[in-house]
């Protein structure tokens, strides 16, 4: 037959192959090998980083580390599955030097080290700094929903609860109409005996007793959820649905689309993320000042100001929250703000001038009030305001830096195109190794561990991909 032979498995050879020359030399395991090998693990107090004299010997948490980062390079990611690839990944076996931990000892490395594996994340983002892969000129901040360790029917909120007990009364009601009955039924048809429907009628009521107990307890919870597996993850509104989910922020810079920072929070919503994780990204990359876009769901006038007063130039579109526009009618944009007379001018051509202070309810904010009585003989009325009065425009006090953003967004509209190749494709890709997108752990603590893991492995792919092979070698030689 005319195909290319493979050798005879039963071939004896003179002398035994080495495991070495299975690997390239440009295999990437060489670098994950050599990586970890330039860590001082005692500094970053990874257990058993300095094992005592006596007792069992533990395993080198430098081997783990590199199973980790392997396996999540290759979609591989669950301790069993890590395990298994010890017995038959020859990658693995040459990089573990044929170790075969256990996977419980490769779950339990996972989480007794989170603050360890937080610093060697940490390290690797230092180092690109060191090999001038960061721009250090304009970053992206962006936030996903990723699907926690608990299903949708473990998580309570009051609505939820109070359709439950509902339901529960409306079923007991239905079996105690039964019980009530006569027997005048046909023969052939089989209906619950008493004691059945009794049994029914108590186990109801005691799961509604469980629910109104969940249902007092729920004002201590945040956001008024409660989680029973993962108590720490929160019923988040994502793309595929509402699920169970944590959100997770990560900052990408310009130059090569690797992550500088992220953050693993149970917030809702992005809205107060941005100065956080500007702020912890311009203080990775060093930089007095620095250009920061995100989308419209980081659009907080707060955190933009905060921004501003530590020299981060923001970029996020302004988004449409008023009422009016979905209305017809007129909106706060089509007033037009005179700054040297300190007043407004309407679409009907009319002044708005200054009428005293307002401050918003549960927010540190004071707005500026302005009004004009020619509100109630204007023939444009019916097209600016329901109100029986007159239109007022509210303007914070600070509404200058709110005007500087929306000046940068008009001279600058192609920025947002470039936030989506920025920060999206990163999420694609770490989503797609992990699968069906959901945390294997529980608790932020462990789930920020599982993500720092997932940062390291792609800002390591992604230098792979950037950096020739022998110069990135030499860099941790």
């Amino acid at each position: 037959m005319r195909y290319i032979q493979g050798v005879d498995r039963n071939q004896t050879t003179m002398f035994p192959e080495v495991l070495d020359d299975y690997i390239r030399e440009n295999n990437p395991v060489r670098f994950i090998d050599a990586y970890v090998n330039s860590l001082d693990l005692a500094k970053f107090e990874f257990t058993y980083s300095d094992p005592k004299a006596i007792g069992r010997k533990p395993y080198n948490p430098g081997d783990i580390l590199k199973l980790f980062l392997h396996g999540l390079l290759n979609k591989n990611r669950t301790s069993r599955l890590l395990e298994r690839s010890t017995y038959t990944n020859i990658e693995v076996m040459w990089l573990m030097r044929q170790l075969h931990p256990d996977f419980k000892t490769i779950a339990d490395f996972r989480k007794n080290n989170a603050k360890a594996i937080k610093a060697v994340c940490r390290d690797f983002i230092l180092l690109c700094k060191k090999m001038n892969l960061f721009g250090c000129e304009l970053i992206a901040i962006d936030g996903s929903k990723f699907k926690a360790y608990n299903s949708n029917d473990k998580n309570f909120t009051k609505n939820k609860l109070a359709k439950l007990i509902k339901k529960i009364d409306d079923t007991i009601d239905s079996y105690l109409h039964d019980l009530n009955k006569n027997d005048e039924k046909e023969k052939d048809v089989k209906e619950p005996s008493t004691e059945e429907l009794k049994e029914k009628i108590e186990k109801l009521r005691q799961r509604k007793d469980k629910y109104e107990k969940l249902q007092s307890n729920l004002d201590q919870f945040k956001e008024g959820q409660l989680s029973q597996t993962d108590p720490d993850s929160r019923m988040m509104k994502s793309r595929q649905g509402n699920d169970v989910c944590y959100n997770v922020q990560i900052v990408t810079d310009n130059k090569h689309k690797l992550i500088v920072s992220h953050a693993v929070t149970n917030d809702i919503n992005d809205m107060h993320q941005l100065h956080g994780m500007a702020v912890q990204a311009k203080q990775t990359l060093e930089v007095e000042k620095i250009d920061a876009v995100a989308d419209a769901g980081y659009f907080e006038r707060e955190n933009i100001k905060k921004c501003y007063e530590d020299h981060i130039k923001t970029f996020i579109p302004r988004p449409t929250r008023s009422h009016n526009k979905s209305l017809g009618l007129y909106t706060n944009n089509d007033f037009i703000y005179d700054p040297q007379n300190d007043t407004y001018q309407c679409p009907a051509g009319q002044i708005l001038t200054f009428r005293g202070f307002r401050k918003r309810k549960n927010a540190e904010i004071t707005e500026r009030k302005y009004t004009t009585h020619s509100c109630y003989a204007c023939l444009q009325r019916s097209r600016c305001t329901r109100s029986k009065t007159t239109r007022y425009i509210y303007r914070w006090e600070h509404e200058d830096v709110i005007e500087q953003l929306d000046r940068r967004m008009k001279k600058n509209k192609k920025i947002i195109k470039l936030r989506q190749a920025m920060v999206e494709h990163p999420f694609g890709i770490i989503k797609n190794w992990m699968g069906i997108h959901h945390f294997l752990t529980k608790g932020i603590e462990n789930v920020s561990t599982e993500m720092n893991l997932h940062i390291l492995a792609y800002n390591l792919k992604r230098v792979l991909n950037i950096v020739d092979f022998k110069e990135l070698m030499a860099w941790i030689s």
